[in-house]
């Protein structure tokens, strides 16, 4: 259980490439991001990225009507088909080339994949158990460069495709005798999209240039005549399983019936009438010529919105077929990739690959639903608050952000800085981040205000790699690359109290003791120095290294430190009597991948690979390394030697990825990687000179490397996150993993420990079900113990239980709706048990910290609905005031009338009377 960690949510990128979709219910939004995917949900605000992944990066998502499956396709054209009820993949696919868009009709029977200038049609995956989930119906034929987009009707006969050639294609999803295909003309750029009417066979389409044809047929839907059966001949039973084994042919061309557009065209028989188009009108975007290219486009049919957005950042809401302009708004200066509408036409989605940036407007109140950014850039650095609810990471785009881990959301950028971020951290109250950048300053951010309150700078210009705070957050230290030099400054004052001088060489890293006023720094000088903050800043004690210091790391009660070295070593050092007390060798266990370029293998280039991160576990019994490369490494100290891997990354769309040359990739010149393409839209990431915001003329593309450039462990110990070119990885421990008893014997069954219920045992109960060590027997049983009797239990309990409850109770609080009830558990364990816990508190401290998490994020969510209910509660007596006021003058009026009429009657009563 201690080392069962598993993937749990990527933060710090919410969009990368590919086209966004929105849920059935138009409640979230499902971005690609790299090879995986998230859910934003935007109703809840919170984020969730599946457990799956492809092999590069995704290109198209196609999403079914019912929102139950999603088939993901990567660069390459290799499709997953994933539900994402169960989050798992059901199928894999592989279309043999790159493909353009995945559409679902709108019934969910079929699917159109465009790829080349060719439209597959396939049979959708059903409810039932198919052995072959993706079954090829039709192939069609028609354009004569590649296909760009896809719309179906909305009885699923038909659907049209655009193509790089300026035309547009019009099919019958069956074989209709009216309309086999229609190429429809009038552009003169490539076609970003193409959408039928409502309930019609109508089309709009959009291209490059930013012109939009309205094209009107002379048929409606109705109107289809469907061809005789007899006119297709079906293949007896042995041609088909033939066809069938021979699968796809030397030229990539999939089995299935094929229909051809380039031939004689379709032929009008007796009483039919084929379908025909005419282009009612045509207009355009950009004729004060103040937009660039079209780039995205998207169609709402119920609301007849059309949405595109332009290379410039610019983005129109029309209102069709009447061309009106409803919006004409900009959402940044770089190129929007893509654009949705969700069911209901409210929300419209867009994203920015240049930025990272995903962006959801309400149109109609012209406000932002969803605003999203990444670092555009590589992340440099990262780190949790004191109770474990926010991290913090700094990227190489100077920007500093603050991300909640339960809804994966940021929720504030600070931009103060104007050059990379290479280390950030948390003061111990948990309000106040300190960030070093090699603009030449560390910066303070108030979370309370949202503000940069303290800027620290040097005496002569520096450039700060690495960043420490003490334990009590007075004293800021960072460490120069240049100069090597350690700067120390007031926190309260914000004044430089000393500089500390005596490395040869960088200062690579700093950390601060826990327990103690004692900085240790680490450089490039092969040592390992020691600095006494209480003792007029001198030198404590100087240990050597074998090797350059790369990262030092306090363990958390302490007593040890550990330093990796450029020789790919982790050594452990005694702080106290200033010896060594073990080493780890590491080198080997990077496994480096091969890059593009070199000319050496992996296993050649590994021997100069090094840790270039560490971290201590909560617990301090294992620690966390890693460096340029793909895993990351967890090893027990004591016995030194390796836990267990995790694998950060497994896309090969980042480099350094593969182990092995492939020879696809070798040419008599050399490797295809070497070979300059241009810019263009090609693979990879673009890459600006330094200080040029905008019209940089000499940007260029690169493949990303992939590293792991930092680690943390959460303070509560239940996670730990790794900031790589992926982006932020939370690794959570894994819930499926329940079986792990303690001082198991024969009579610990779950059936004992009901007896014990039953008997009214409850201490008893609560031993045996740890020792059984299984979260729902627990539960069980700790939820069945009477309120009025759990004073009574917390001080019966052994004290190795009263630590394990401790834990059970916070990762159950978490969760879990029974709020009043857990807490009077902990109030009744730490006020009965408080003596003990403290002289173990060392040990306790990340059951503590996880408890006081749960607490406060209660806390925050009970006050804003505290505060919400206090004011509804407020309106809603004054309003009863006003209504008892206003009853009570109709009670008045009332009573007289009733009166009145009592009066009359009894006059008539003695008038009758003899």
């Amino acid at each position: 259980m201690k080392f069962a960690y598993k993937f749990s949510n990527l933060l710090g990128a919410v969009y990368r490439h590919g086209n966004l979709s929105f849920s059935k219910d138009g409640n979230s939004v499902i971005s690609p991001v790299g090879n995986r995917i998230s859910v934003f949900d935007l109703k809840n605000n919170k984020s969730e990225t599946l457990p799956v992944s492809t092999t590069k990066n995704i290109a198209c998502v196609g999403l079914s009507p019912d929102g139950n499956l999603a088939i993901l396709v990567d660069e390459d054209g290799a499709a997953l088909l994933v539900s994402l009820i169960t989050k798992a993949v059901l199928h894999h696919y592989h279309f043999h080339k790159p493909v353009a868009s995945v559409r679902f009709s709108p019934d969910g029977r079929k699917f159109v994949v465009t790829k080349d200038n060719v439209a597959l049609m396939y049979h959708a995956p059903g409810k039932n158990r198919e052995f072959n989930a993706f079954v090829l119906d039709k192939t069609y034929f028609g354009p004569y460069d590649e296909t760009t987009c896809i719309d179906w009707t909305d009885d699923s006969k038909c659907f049209v495709v655009g193509s790089k050639d300026m035309s547009t294609w019009v099919f019958g999803a069956e074989r209709w005798a009216n309309l086999i295909y229609y190429s429809l003309g009038g552009h003169k750029d490539i076609i970003v999209g193409c959408f039928f009417e409502k309930d019609s066979l109508d089309l709009y389409t959009v291209s490059q240039d930013g012109a939009i044809c309205v094209w009107e047929s002379d048929t409606e839907l109705d109107g289809l005549v469907l061809r005789k059966t007899q006119e297709t001949k079906r293949p007896v039973e042995g041609e088909e399983e033939e066809e069938e084994d021979r699968g796809e042919g030397e030229e990539g061309q999939p089995r299935g019936e094929v229909i051809r557009g380039k031939t004689d065209g379709p032929v009008e028989k007796e009483g039919t009438k084929n379908v025909r188009y005419k282009q009612r009108s045509k207009h355009f975007f950009n004729k004060e010529g103040n937009f660039n290219n079209l780039t995205a486009a998207a169609f709402h049919k119920p609301t007849h919105i059309l949405v595109t957005g332009f290379a410039s950042g610019v983005f129109h809401l029309h209102e069709l077929p009447d061309f009106n302009l409803i919006h004409s708004l900009s959402i940044s200066d770089r190129r929007i990739s893509t654009v949705s509408i969700n069911s209901s036409g409210d929300w419209i989605g867009f994203g920015c690959s240049g930025l990272g940036q995903l962006l959801v407007w309400e149109w109609q109140s012209e406000s932002y639903v969803f605003k999203q950014q990444g670092h555009f850039n590589s992340m440099a650095a990262l780190c949790y608050s004191p109770d474990g609810q926010y991290i913090a990471t700094g990227g190489d785009d100077g920007k500093v952000k603050v991300w909640n881990i339960s809804s994966g959301l940021c929720f504030v950028t600070f931009t103060e800085h104007t050059s990379s971020v290479t280390n950030v951290t948390f003061a111990s109250s948990g309000f106040v981040i300190v960030s070093a950048s090699l603009d030449g300053t560390v910066r303070a951010f108030d979370l309370h205000r949202y503000r940069n309150f303290r800027t620290f700078t040097s005496p002569r210009p520096a450039q700060f790699s690495s960043l420490a705070l003490d334990p009590s957050g007075d004293l800021v230290s960072a460490g120069a690359q240049d100069s090597f030099e350690v700067y120390i400054w007031s926190m309260q004052t914000g004044r430089l109290l000393e500089v500390l001088g005596g490395h040869e060489g960088p200062v690579s890293c700093l950390c601060f003791s826990p327990v103690q006023s004692v900085l240790a720094s680490v450089s490039w000088d092969k040592t390992v120095r020691l600095w006494d903050m209480l003792d007029s800043w001198q030198t404590k004690e100087t240990l050597r290294l074998t090797s350059d210091g790369l990262v030092v790391s306090y363990r958390p009660d302490g007593k040890e430190l550990a330093v990796a070295t450029l020789d790919g070593e982790i050594s452990f050092w005694n702080p106290q009597s200033a010896n060594q007390t073990g080493s780890i060798s590491g080198r080997h266990d990077l496994q480096m991948g091969r890059r593009e370029t070199d000319k050496i293998t992996a296993k050649q280039s590994a021997k100069a690979k090094s840790f270039t991160a560490l971290c201590y576990s909560a617990d301090g019994e294992s620690i966390l390394a890693g460096g340029q490369s793909k895993f990351v490494c967890i090893y027990h100290i004591r016995e030194q030697i390796l836990m267990k891997k995790f694998e950060i990354s497994c896309n090969l769309s980042l480099d350094a990825m593969e182990e092995l040359l492939d020879r696809r990739k070798m040419t008599e010149f050399g490797s295809l990687a070497l070979v300059d393409e241009g810019v263009g839209d090609g693979d990879g990431v673009e890459l600006s000179l330094p200080g040029v915001r905008k019209g940089d003329m000499s940007s260029r593309r690169f493949k990303p490397e992939i590293r792991v450039s930092s680690l943390r462990f959460s303070p509560t110990g239940r996670s730990w996150a790794a900031t790589s070119t992926e982006g932020l990885m939370i690794y959570s421990l894994d819930g499926a993993l329940v079986f792990d008893p303690f001082d198991l014997d024969l009579d610990v069954t779950p059936a004992s420990v009901r007896r014990q219920l039953r008997q009214a045992e409850w201490a008893a109960a609560i031993v045996l079900a740890f020792r059984l060590n299984e979260n729902a027997l627990t539960q069980e049983v700790v939820e069945a113990v009477p309120y009025q009797q759990i004073p009574v239990v917390c001080s019966s309990l052994p004290d190795v239980y009263v630590e394990k409850l401790l834990d059970f109770i916070a990762s159950v609080l978490e969760r879990c709706g029974h709020l009043q009830f857990y807490l009077t558990w902990a109030q009744s364990l730490l006020t009965q048990n408080g003596q003990k816990l403290k002289s173990r508190s060392g040990a306790i401290l990340p059951t503590i910290q996880s408890l006081q998490k749960s607490i406060q994020r209660h806390f925050e969510d009970l006050s804003k609905l505290c505060d919400w209910n206090m004011y509804n509660i407020r309106y809603a007596v004054a309003m009863s005031k006003q209504r008892g006021v206003k009853r009570t003058a109709e009670d008045v009026l009332c009573d007289n009338e009733d009166e009145e009429g009592s009066d009359s009657e009894d006059n008539d009563t003695a008038a009758q009377l003899p």
